[in-house]
């Protein structure tokens, strides 16, 4: 996502000259989100509104970034398609209105929920899904029994999985009762399927999985199967990583 001087994107999309742009800018005939716009003043494209003249200018199609937040549904595949015609997230994001070709950022099994993030900017999915950049991810686990502390401590320990060391995960204690125990559990890394096959070395029972968080990206109150873009101040976030 890129913020632009608003003389220089109606320039860009060929409306008028920058020069011109100033000028239309201090007769008041440009308007960003409702309110005349100033001199200078920074835009995002793909967030503000922007009139000219009373026409909304909309991104040329090529330079339109989207960036979407979905709460996947257990069951549910992260693909836009899938051969053995299993549902996936495609299927359950709104086709009239994301006309652009979105694609997932990193996974979320086939089996675990919550926040997944779906963009056409190449970019800024490299970024969320390189390892060194260490982008933190928060899942909330439910699993079968109520283990004691030691062996939730090592669930925090590193353990192999692929041949390599995974860096320490936080883990905490959220309830214990009828014997379930919810936990919060903190990673930097995104190796496949890697909270589970934690447990699996550690002999405990995933009964839920639901990630709630990427890096300062919360789930918040969306609920399952639903999608939003995202905010202004968190596409702010996204460019400034």
């Amino acid at each position: 996502m890129e913020e632009l001087r608003i003389q220089k994107y109606l320039s860009n999309q060929g409306i008028i000259s920058r020069r011109g742009a100033e000028e239309a800018v201090m007769r008041g005939r440009v308007e960003v989100n409702g309110k005349k716009a100033a001199t200078g003043q920074k835009v995002i494209p793909e967030i503000d509104e922007i009139t000219f003249d009373g026409t909304v200018i909309a991104p040329k199609p090529e330079n339109k970034k989207i960036y979407v937040m979905l709460n996947k549904p257990a069951g549910v595949v992260t693909t836009m398609s899938d051969e053995k015609k299993r549902t996936c997230v495609a299927d359950i994001l709104d086709k009239t209105e994301i006309k652009e070709r979105i694609y997932p950022v990193g996974r979320l099994d086939m089996y675990s929920e919550g926040l997944l993030l779906l963009t056409n900017d190449g970019e800024t999915a490299n970024k969320l899904a390189h390892p060194k950049n260490e982008i933190g991810k928060t899942y909330v686990l439910s699993v079968k029994g109520e283990p004691g502390q030691n062996l939730i401590d090592k669930f925090s320990e590193p353990v192999t999985i692929g041949g390599k060391k995974t860096s320490p995960a936080k883990t905490e204690i959220m309830e214990q009762k009828n014997g379930v125990t919810k936990l919060k559990v903190e990673i930097s890394e995104g190796k496949n399927r890697q909270i589970r096959r934690i447990c699996d070395e550690l002999g405990l029972v995933v009964l839920k999985l639901k990630r709630v968080r990427v890096g300062k990206l919360s789930l918040g109150e969306l609920a399952p199967g639903r999608w939003r873009y995202l905010s202004r101040s968190e596409m702010n976030y996204l460019k400034e990583l």
